[in-house]
């Protein structure tokens, strides 16, 4: 669907910082400084190496985690600092998260219908038990699972079909936005493409925004509208999927592009993955400041390094 840009940001992240102390002398700084924003209907990748920041941003983002600080407003909301009882309830119900470990995220001493049925239940969103099972009958059927898959349990599934669980226990709550973290890294590629799909045509019936949260380039490339590029808690840069993909300006950046293996063995084999490491780049990511590249394409850098990779 076209996401209209002119449009109020759905989710608007500024400054975002969090910090975890792990001792009296030593705090891991995991996010620092990130500002981006998402848009109704759209799809937001966050890309970068493990161990970056991707995970703890959506944690913060859906109040999973308290932020250090900055400011983080979801549907006209703040909900950066402490909450009306009002805004939680709403945060917990138009903001829903799919969980990496599809097998790890469902309770196994629950049956399916008990599992998806969970938000249903808290906030009180039927009028008698014959709704519900409709409502989750109707909500299996769009993930592409049987109405008797209801009765089972977790460990009865594969891994496609309890990730398919997943997504339908956050569909059900009919949320304006899905952090989806790292959902089909655990899965075989011919699945991750029929859950991505799954996720698009959703995308395209019930207008829910994604933050897709991943270190698969080529799956982040075909699902996003926009991405931005993420490096020890810092993002580094943002534009349009063609954007980065076609004028990629940060050298971090351009490593990642690099490095997505080519289809075709000719042109693999040509192909030369560029080096980058933090530390002997001279680059230093507390120093930089958001440069307007062109369109939404913005990278971090100095006044010296913007001028030098352009």
């Amino acid at each position: 669907m076209a996401v209209n840009y002119n449009a109020e940001p759905l989710l608007q992240v500024k400054g975002l910082k969090q910090y975890f102390r792990v001792s009296r002398t030593f705090t891991v700084k995991a996010v620092e400084n990130v500002d981006f924003e998402i848009y109704p209907g759209e799809t937001y990748g966050l890309v970068g190496e493990s161990g970056s920041g991707k995970s703890t941003i959506g944690r913060s983002v859906i109040r999973l985690y308290d932020p250090t600080a900055g400011t983080i407003r979801f549907n006209g909301m703040d909900i950066s600092g402490k909450m009306k009882s009002a805004d939680q309830k709403n945060l917990r119900t138009q903001m829903q998260m799919i969980f990496q470990d599809p097998m790890a995220s469902l309770n196994p001493r629950k049956k399916v219908e008990d599992i998806i049925g969970e938000g249903l239940d808290i906030h009180h969103m039927y009028k008698s038990s014959a709704e519900r099972s409709e409502m989750i009958r109707a909500i299996l059927a769009k993930v592409g699972l049987a109405p008797e898959h209801a009765s089972r349990y977790p460990h009865q599934f594969s891994g496609g079909q309890r990730q398919r669980v997943g997504i339908a226990r956050a569909l059900i709550m009919n949320p304006k936005l899905i952090i989806a973290d790292e959902c089909i890294s655990a899965l075989d590629v011919s699945i991750q493409a029929q859950v991505v799909n799954l996720m698009k045509d959703i995308q395209e019936e019930t207008g829910t925004a994604y933050l897709f949260i991943a270190h698969d380039l080529s799956m982040v490339k075909y699902i996003s509208d926009r991405i931005g590029v993420l490096h020890l808690g810092h993002l580094l840069e943002t534009g349009t999927t063609e954007e980065i993909f076609a004028h990629p300006v940060h050298p971090y950046t351009r490593s990642l592009l690099s490095a997505i293996p080519a289809p075709n063995p000719v042109v693999e084999k040509q192909r030369v993955a560029e080096s980058y490491d933090y530390k002997t780049s001279g680059i230093d990511y507390d120093q930089g400041v958001y440069h307007l590249v062109e369109g939404t394409h913005y990278v971090k850098c100095t006044d010296q390094e913007f001028s030098a990779w352009n």
